[in-house]
């Protein structure tokens, strides 16, 4: 009686088995085409197709360390600068250097050291990762992007690149100049305009087809001028504007930017939430990580160079509040990123960004309205 019942079943194996080997040899096909074209040719084209196979697979050897070796990256970094050690704001004399206008010392930009380190990091201490051309070249020429691989520290880094842009842009355009009246200072324009350059040009291009100054080059450039600021800033030849509304705009400009990003994670929440196979919520996630991880230091930094503002609009209660909820945001570091629904059985990261997102924007907007007092 259980013939019929087992040859069933058998039967359904088989075919099971047949077309795992069908995929398989699929697969394989091409490969085993290339074994056999490759076999038949004589030794000097073996020799040359050898060393081109070596050269790929060392390309690629790279590419993988590149992709998942994060150097530099601590989340706690903020801890190192030691901004809780500073009394004075950014730009205000603190030595009147015996009568002379060369020895005369003004504090130092926080925001545009921080803003100048953390664009080291993502191009000296680590390779820029979307330029790469194995990573513009894609997976069998799938964007890495909408694949689970290989993208989540290209991912941090443009998210980290958001917020460094947006900062070089109001250094330059507000607390680099006094009331907005002032001519422009040169180094903080230069680095705005290099930082607003694009994030994927490798050092040849086909629109248009040439070769081209590859985009690291141009966020390198962007340190130099940043740095060169803080230097003529520490002996009072630039200028930092460190008023109140100044830092409202610029916490008002986070807020917004941080928004735009929660709305991200909630559309891609809500509408693909497939578990651990939604292809594109781990760039999703290290985005949002990369902008909190750089606004983290950024407002830490802020708080250094606003620090009489901060003082004369009691602020300091909202301002740690808000840095702990960038410090809880940071801990979270799942080694798989699971999309899933609120109602599912696995985790829900891009829910859980998504909330540390909302709540650090709703600190922020509490202290743009005490600013605006």
């Amino acid at each position: 009686m259980l013939d019929p019942i087992v040859n069933f079943f058998t039967r359904i194996f088989q075919w099971i088995g047949r077309g795992i080997g069908l995929v398989i040899g699929v697969i394989l096909w091409p490969f085993l085409w290339a074994g056999r074209w490759y076999t038949q040719r004589g030794w000097i084209l073996k020799a040359v197709v050898g060393v081109a196979l070596l050269l790929l697979v060392g390309f690629y050897i790279r590419f993988f360390y590149m992709t998942q070796v994060w150097n530099g990256f601590d989340p706690n970094y903020v801890e190192s600068y030691q901004f809780e050690n500073r009394n004075v704001s950014a730009g205000e004399q603190v030595a009147a250097g015996a009568g002379t206008d060369t020895a005369r010392t003004c504090g130092r930009s926080a925001i545009a050291q921080v803003t100048a380190d953390l664009t080291d990091l993502n191009v000296n201490q680590n390779a820029w990762i979307s330029s790469t051309l194995l990573y513009k070249l894609g997976l069998f020429g799938i964007d890495w992007d909408h694949t689970p691989f290989m993208d989540n520290k290209a991912s941090f880094q443009r998210g980290i690149n958001q917020a460094v842009r947006r900062t070089s842009t109001e250094l330059a355009d507000n607390m680099g100049r006094v009331r907005t009246t002032s001519q422009i200072d040169g180094d903080l324009q230069d680095a705005r305009g290099n930082l607003q350059f694009d994030e994927e040009t490798w050092y040849f291009g086909l629109r248009p087809f040439g070769p081209k100054t590859p985009t690291p080059s141009y966020y390198r450039s962007a340190v130099t001028k940043l740095r060169a600021f803080n230097s003529r800033l520490e002996t009072c030849q630039a200028v930092f504007d460190a008023r109140a509304d100044n830092l409202k705009q610029y916490v008002d400009r986070i807020a917004s930017d941080i928004g735009s990003t929660s709305a991200i994670l909630k559309d891609r929440a809500e509408n693909y939430d497939y578990g651990f196979f939604d292809p594109r919520a781990d760039d999703r996630f290290w985005f949002a990580y990369g902008q909190l991880y750089a606004y983290y230091g950024l407002m830490k930094a802020a708080q250094a160079d606003f620090e009489e503002v901060i003082k004369q609009k009691n602020l300091k209660s909202l301002w740690d509040t808000m840095d702990d909820q960038f410090v809880s945001a940071l801990r979270i570091q799942p080694w798989l990123i699971a999309n899933s629904s609120e109602t599912g059985i696995f985790a829900t990261h891009l829910t859980t960004m998504g909330f540390y997102v909302l709540r650090v924007r709703s600190n922020m907007v509490e202290i743009s309205n005490v600013l605006a007092q």
